[in-house]
């Protein structure tokens, strides 16, 4: 396997677990970062990982490229995963859960979107 296909094959769990870990961590605190502390990076590791980790192995198996589908899987699997993790702390019970799997949707395709427009910029610069 050439380092080309190893870093495509890892380049989705990093993406999915990186925006999960972060909508849960903004969630958590509710926007404010300066309340953030270990407790949180635990929790918010805890929901990052095992949402990521779900997300990317559906995507591979089912081989979806569409932007908008993984985001909405990220979302709801981010969702359910922080929904069993820790207890919400705000509004209905899964309210947290709910908004922490928004916002990893919306991390999902706003890094997306960046990272396409990237991948557009360096295949035009090669040609």
């Amino acid at each position: 396997m050439s380092e080309e296909e190893s870093k495509n094959r890892v380049l989705p769990f990093v993406e999915n677990i990186s925006e999960a870990t972060a909508a849960c961590l903004i969630t958590m605190v509710q926007g404010n970062v300066l309340a953030l502390g270990l407790s949180h990076w635990l929790i918010a590791s805890q929901t990052g990982i095992a949402a990521g980790v779900l997300t990317a192995l559906a995507i591979m198996y089912t081989r979806i490229r569409k932007r908008w589908v993984i985001a909405s899987a990220l979302g709801i699997i981010t969702a359910t995963v922080d929904f069993f993790v820790h207890p919400g702390m705000f509004g209905h019970i899964a309210a947290e859960a709910i908004v922490t799997g928004i916002g990893a949707a919306c991390l999902s395709l706003l890094v997306g979107w960046i990272l396409d427009r990237r991948r557009e910029k360096a295949s035009l610069n090669t040609n």
